[in-house]
């Protein structure tokens, strides 16, 4: 391939290593620029251990990331670059491996690179990971591949879960500009060695790391991933999202309009009058609307009918956190903006649910979000992508896209 030999950059950082002179030039450079135009801040360094080997595992949000996590530690960091970033140029090959970096086929399981990921380590150096796969932006982290947790198992080298922020506003096209980034990196994380792990044990302890690093970046101020939802309305429409929400992973509570209604679809672990013959996940709480507690909700959704929603609103309206996203499932834009005014939420947003709610379930009906914030817009669309719907986004509530969509009739349940 053009500006590439696969074979002699694997050789060379399992190797060689990085060339002093071009590293800590380059680093000489990249440093003070960092400081001064990004306004770099950097927490935890002391994390970061000063000799022996060790796996940084970070979010990614901007091709620059490695670059500025490399300013954390005081010596040469090595890093996975996808190989399409080895097809450019010669001269941009030899820097790139210069400077730390290795190709990895995102698109196989890529034996080759994590063996020289290994003796990388084995020879004592940092090897800088990516667990997300390629870059997040925007919205919350997304979810992280299960080789990190393999190769902290194969080589026993501790974890410093790393987040960084900011990195993803620098770049408009070629123009870098001026904006503040943070990096914080957290306590490493150390694993028994393993000489072969199974899948099964290698995802267990991504799962362990992952959160360490969320951790990190929840802490720089980054958007939490959904976790725990709420939604107001136990009639069709609401009923199906919540059913939505928990295959997605969520726990959800279920709100509805009177304690006989709850306890009527939870003891038979469905909502038949709505919602027939869909039963509701583990993951599905039911109770009274009036005595749900959203301090610790990262989603809140009004599924009532519109008549209905001015008193849902003024009763839980002042319960939502503001750092909860909002919902309004089946709303036009005149109750997006009606619930957006009375409500303190970080961002607010749209679903539409076509006119039957068990199809869209069953089949994957069309569902369209609809939001002005784009990281909350992602954060809901692909929820409900997990949960197996067929998803149009926009970020125009106003648009065509919900006012062609059939909606269920407006209607008051019966009991729920």
């Amino acid at each position: 391939m053009p500006g590439m030999d696969r074979e002699a950059l694997l050789s060379r950082a399992r190797t060689r290593g990085v060339s002093p002179l071009v590293y800590w030039c380059v680093r000489a450079v990249l440093q003070p620029f960092f400081h001064v135009w990004f306004r770099l801040s950097r927490i935890g360094r002391e994390h970061i251990p000063a000799t022996g080997p060790a796996i940084i595992a970070s979010n990614h949000r901007s091709f620059l990331d490695p670059f500025v996590i490399a300013v954390m530690a005081r010596r040469p960091i090595y890093f996975m670059a996808k190989k399409e970033l080895f097809l450019f140029h010669p001269v941009v090959s030899w820097l790139l491996s210069a400077l730390g970096a290795f190709p990895i086929d995102r698109g196989a399981s890529d034996q080759e690179s994590m063996a020289t990921a290994r003796a990388i380590l084995a020879r004592g150096d940092i090897v800088l990971m990516f667990p997300e796969g390629t870059r997040i932006r925007p919205g919350a982290l997304g979810r992280p591949k299960r080789g990190v947790g393999r190769l902290a198992l194969e080589t026993g080298a501790p974890v410093v879960p790393v987040a960084i922020i900011g990195t993803e506003a620098v770049r408009r096209g070629w123009r870098i500009r001026p904006h503040k980034v943070r990096i914080r990196a957290g306590r490493a994380l150390t694993f028994p060695r393993v000489e072969r792990p199974s899948p099964a044990l290698a995802g267990a302890v991504t799962d362990r790391i992952w959160p360490c690093v969320e951790l990190q970046w929840e802490w720089l101020g980054g958007v939490p991933r959904l976790r725990r939802a709420a939604v107001v309305g136990a009639g069709a429409r609401g009923t199906a999202l919540a059913v939505a929400l928990a295959r997605a992973g969520l726990e959800v509570d279920l709100g509805t309009g009177s304690a006989d209604a709850a306890a009527r679809i939870g003891a038979a672990g469905a909502n038949e009058r709505e919602l027939p013959g869909v039963p509701l996940p583990d993951g599905v709480n039911v109770v009274r609307a009036a005595d749900l507690e959203l301090d610790h909700h990262d989603l809140v959704a009004f599924a009532v009918p519109p008549l209905e929603l001015p008193a849902a609103v003024a009763a839980l309206g002042p319960r939502i956190p503001a750092r909860a996203g909002v919902v309004v499932a089946g709303g036009d834009a005149t109750r997006v903006r009606y619930v957006a005014e009375r409500v303190h939420s970080r961002a607010i947003a749209a679903v539409v649910v076509g006119a039957d709610a068990t199809a869209a379930l069953a089949d994957g009906a069309p569902v369209v979000v609809a939001s002005t914030d784009e990281a909350f817009l992602a954060q809901v669309a692909g929820a409900l992508v997990a949960a197996g719907l067929g998803v149009t986004r926009t970020g125009d509530v106003d648009g065509a896209h919900l006012a062609s969509l059939p909606t269920i009739p407006p209607r008051r349940s019966r009991a729920a």
